[in-house]
């Protein structure tokens, strides 16, 4: 079958400007009880050895919208996943999968030993994707989490060998 029409166009970008950190904020309130504010996306990101990677998307007529993202800091050859987020309604898509691949390439590249992660073990599709990747288990934080009807979930830390 021959396309006429172009596709819209999803790539891989960084943060631009200002509404670049209220779209960060909105989507990260979206999947997480408590949202970080834009001035703490703006405080984190100002930090040399953090890395922001966004996936997304234009139209074919050249809006741009963030589809999801990815937050790691990298000190000393130990990478740690900060937060992973994806747009409501572009969930189960492999958006997450696409964002953690290239950054486990780009922290593979800068020579990262090792990634970390914390995950709430009440969050299966996560989990899932993270064992997929190679994530392995090596700790738990009984209570770490509290939902937001008040009951307590435990934190898996997980951790992915790269070099």
């Amino acid at each position: 079958m021959i396309e006429l029409l172009p596709r819209p166009r999803i790539f891989f970008d960084e943060v631009r400007d200002a509404a670049d950190l209220e779209a960060l904020a909105t989507i990260h309130a979206e999947g997480f009880r408590r949202g970080w504010s834009v001035d703490e996306f703006e405080s984190l990101l100002a930090d040399d050895t953090v890395r922001c990677i966004l996936l997304r998307r234009e139209s074919v007529i050249g809006w741009r919208r963030i589809l999801g993202f990815v937050i790691a800091r990298n000190t000393a050859g130990e990478a740690e996943i900060l937060t992973v987020a994806v747009l409501l309604g572009r969930r189960g898509q492999g958006f997450g999968r696409r964002l953690m691949d290239e950054l486990l390439r780009r922290l593979y590249a800068d020579r990262a030993a090792e990634v970390f992660l914390e995950v709430d073990e009440s969050n299966p599709p996560a989990i899932a994707l993270y064992r997929r990747l190679g994530f392995v288990e090596v700790g738990r934080r009984k209570g770490y989490y509290r939902g937001a009807d008040g009951r307590e979930s435990g934190a898996l830390v997980l951790r992915l060998q790269l070099h």
